[in-house]
């Protein structure tokens, strides 16, 4: 039974916490609405209901490139990333692992400084190296920041395994390849999947690192960024919805994943 008290207590964290999604979620959909109706004078046009503006936008040939470049950068950077995530975290936890902190803190630094700190330091090691900026150095750039979420979740994944599994298998006489294909594999594989697509919602968002390590060529945001310096339009507006619409799943799916399971 809970007191006077407590029930005050958790009306006001339901109000606050509805204050919350509705100052972050009602300008999407304020959004959303703009792309398929005109507003004319202050007052919402009804009668311009149409989808043109979505239809416009993907006949558009800089927003198709823009796309795909968006697409082969997430998915490169966030499979490198993986699988330089597996490969650290299974050194990382052997027992005398040399060099563990500065490993860690090679993965862990580029995550947690500014955006902008970590896009400069890139392009300023791609400079001095003579590396031309493109899709190349973006999904370098992606990797490095992606990296420390996909190594977090199966680094603690594979801390939580039971020691008593692999010892078994080894018992067993299993190799150490076997050992990891058919017992340490499939016991990671909710963390690694999870990561990765918590990285591919970071990369798709992704823009002060891109920014720096673009050159010449465009992702998603970065169109839709140069498209808005001239004002907003119902194209720009649709654009917007797809790019949000986006992530929000992607961050749904994430979340979903990440929830913990029901124990019955």
């Amino acid at each position: 039974m809970r007191s006077p008290g407590e029930r005050v207590v958790e009306l006001i964290a339901g109000l606050f916490t509805t204050l919350v999604l509705v100052v972050l979620y009602l300008p999407v959909l304020i959004n959303a609405l703009f792309s398929v109706v005109r507003s004319q004078d202050g007052q919402i046009v009804w009668d311009s209901f149409s989808l043109a503006p979505y239809r416009s936008v993907w006949s558009d040939a800089d927003v198709t490139a823009a796309l795909r470049n968006t697409g082969t950068v997430a998915l490169v950077a966030v499979g490198t990333a993986t699988l330089l995530a597996i490969a650290f975290a299974l050194y990382t936890d052997r027992e005398g692992a040399i060099g563990r902190q500065p490993i860690e803190l090679a993965i862990y630094l580029p995550f947690l400084l500014p955006p902008i700190v970590t896009g400069l330091s890139l392009l300023v090691a791609c400079a001095e190296l003579g590396v031309s900026r493109g899709v190349a150095t973006i999904v370098l750039g992606h990797t490095v920041f992606v990296l420390a979420i996909t190594y977090r979740l199966v680094r603690t994944r594979l801390q939580s395994l039971p020691r008593s599994l692999v010892e078994a298998s080894a018992d067993l006489g299993a190799t150490n390849f076997q050992t990891f294909r058919y017992i340490v594999l499939p016991q990671l594989m909710t963390a690694i999947v999870t990561g990765a697509l918590l990285a591919l919602t970071l990369s798709f968002d992704e823009t002060l690192i891109t920014v720096f390590l673009s050159g010449d060529q465009m992702t998603l945001p970065l169109r839709l960024w140069a498209m808005m310096r001239v004002g907003f339009t119902q194209d720009i507006n649709a654009l917007v919805t797809v790019v949000l619409a986006i992530s929000i799943g992607l961050a749904v799916v994430v979340a979903m994943r990440m929830k913990p399971a029901e124990i019955d």
